[in-house]
C-alpha cells in the first residue's frame, strides 16, 4: 500500500458513469494510469474510448500492476456492497468511494465487518445535469470541492493517498466527519436539488402561452430539475433524516409566508403581512451572501452588463472576442432569449471597476446596451 508521501501511481475506478468518466480523464491527464470496471462492459469500453483509462485488471494482475487506489463510483444504494468486496479484492490497496452520502455507506460497512482502516470515503461536488460517460468532463473537478469522510479507523496513509489524488485533479480538498458531511450536502445540494424539481413541476400543466412567458430567473431555478429521478431517489433515501430536517424548517418558512399572503387576501392593509414577506426575501439575501464566489474565494459583488445579441450565427463569438479585445474578465455569463424576437440578452457580470470600459468599449463596436 502506498505510504501517504507518494502520490498513488495506478488507480482503478469501479463505474464508469458521469463521476467515474470524469475522474478517469482527469486522473489520465495527470499521468496516472487508470484501469476502468463497470458492471456493464458497453459502459466501461465507452469509458475507455472516451480517454478515460485502460480496461480492469484481471483477477490474478501481478503485484506490479494491482491499483494503489481503487474508487468506486457506483449508484449508492449498492457502494457499500460494492467498496467492502475491493476491500477484499486488493487487500493492499486503499479505497474510497465519491457517494453524495457517508453515513449510510459507512453503516453498511460496518455491518459487513469491513476493514476500514484502508477506507476512506469521499464526496467530490461536482456534477452536470447530464448522466453517463458520454457526459464526462476532464475539467469536472476544477476548482470545486472534493470532501474527505475518514472514520476514527481510517489510517492516515488512507487519507493522504485520497486527497492526493483529489488535489491531482484541481479539487479544493476539505475533511468533514460523515455525519458533518451529510448535513450539510442536505443543505446545500439534496434540498436545493428537491425544491428545483417541485417548482418546474408546477410547469408541466401550466398552458403553453404562460410557459412562453418562463424567463432566465425561472431558468437558473429549475436548471437542476432535469437531473436523473433514479440516481437522486437513492441519493435522497441514504441522507432522508437530514434532508427530512431542512425540509421541516423550510416548511415552516413557507407556512408563514402563506398565511401573509392569505392575511393580505383578506384585507391589503393586514398588519404584519408585508413585514413577513420582506423578511423571507430579505433572509435569503443574507443567504445567497454566503455563498463562495469564484474558485471558492469570498462572495464579490459584480457588476452586470447587457449586451442586446442578435439571434444570428457567430454573434456570440464576436461577443466574447470583443470584449477579450477590450481586456476585461468574465466572472460570471447568462444569456436569455427574447419572447418571439430575433435577438438575446446577454448579461456579462464583471468586477464594478471594469464595468464602465466594457461598456464604453462594446458601445464603440456597435453593440447594443440594454439597462
Amino acid at each position: 500500500m502506498t505510504d501517504g508521501s507518494v502520490p498513488a501511481a495506478r488507480v482503478h475506478v469501479i463505474g464508469t458513469g458521469l463521476i467515474g468518466t470524469s475522474l478517469g480523464l482527469a486522473l489520465t491527464r495527470a499521468g496516472r494510469v487508470v484501469t476502468l470496471e463497470d458492471i456493464s462492459s458497453t459502459n466501461a469500453a465507452l469509458a475507455r474510448d472516451l480517454g478515460a483509462g485502460s480496461l480492469a485488471y484481471a483477477g490474478d494482475a501481478p503485484a506490479a500492476a494491482r491499483p494503489d487506489l481503487v474508487v468506486v463510483a457506483t449508484p449508492p444504494d449498492v457502494t457499500a456492497a460494492t467498496v467492502a468486496a475491493a476491500l477484499e479484492r486488493w487487500p493492499d490497496a486503499c479505497v474510497t468511494d465519491v457517494a453524495s452520502v457517508k453515513g449510510a455507506v459507512i453503516d453498511g460497512l460496518r455491518s459487513r465487518g469491513a476493514d476500514l482502516t484502508r477506507f476512506c470515503g469521499s464526496h467530490p461536488m461536482a456534477g452536470r445535469e447530464r448522466s453517463g460517460a458520454v457526459s464526462g468532463r476532464h475539467d469536472l473537478f476544477h476548482g470545486r470541492a472534493w470532501v474527505l469522510s475518514p472514520t476514527v479507523e481510517t489510517s492516515d496513509a488512507a487519507v493522504d493517498l485520497v486527497r492526493s489524488v483529489a488535489a491531482s485533479v484541481g479539487s479544493a480538498v476539505v475533511t468533514l466527519d460523515p455525519t458533518e458531511h451529510d448535513a450539510a450536502v442536505a443543505s446545500v445540494s439534496h434540498v436545493p436539488q428537491l425544491v428545483a424539481s417541485l417548482v418546474a413541476a408546477r410547469l408541466e400543466h401550466l398552458a403553453d402561452s404562460s410557459v412562453a412567458l418562463a424567463g432566465q430567473g425561472l431558468r437558473d431555478v429549475t436548471r437542476i430539475a432535469a437531473s436523473d429521478p433514479h440516481l437522486w431517489t437513492q441519493i435522497l433515501s441514504g441522507n432522508a433524516h437530514a434532508v427530512r430536517d431542512v425540509l421541516a424548517l423550510l416548511a415552516v418558512d413557507l407556512d408563514g409566508v402563506i398565511g401573509a399572503l392569505d392575511a393580505l387576501g383578506a384585507d391589503t392593509d393586514a398588519p404584519g403581512a408585508r413585514g413577513t414577506l420582506a423578511r423571507a426575501i430579505a433572509a435569503g439575501n443574507a443567504g445567497h451572501a454566503r455563498i463562495p464566489g469564484k474558485h471558492g474565494a469570498a462572495p464579490t459583488a459584480y457588476t452586470t452588463v447587457r449586451v442586446l445579441i442578435p439571434d444570428e450565427p457567430g454573434q456570440l463569438g464576436r461577443l466574447f472576442a470583443d470584449v477579450g479585445a477590450i481586456g476585461t474578465n468574465i466572472e460570471e455569463f447568462h444569456l436569455d432569449h427574447g419572447l418571439g424576437q430575433a435577438f438575446g440578452l446577454a448579461e456579462i457580470d464583471v468586477v464594478p471597476g471594469s464595468a464602465a470600459a466594457l461598456a464604453d468599449g462594446l458601445e464603440q463596436r456597435g453593440w447594443r446596451l440594454h439597462g
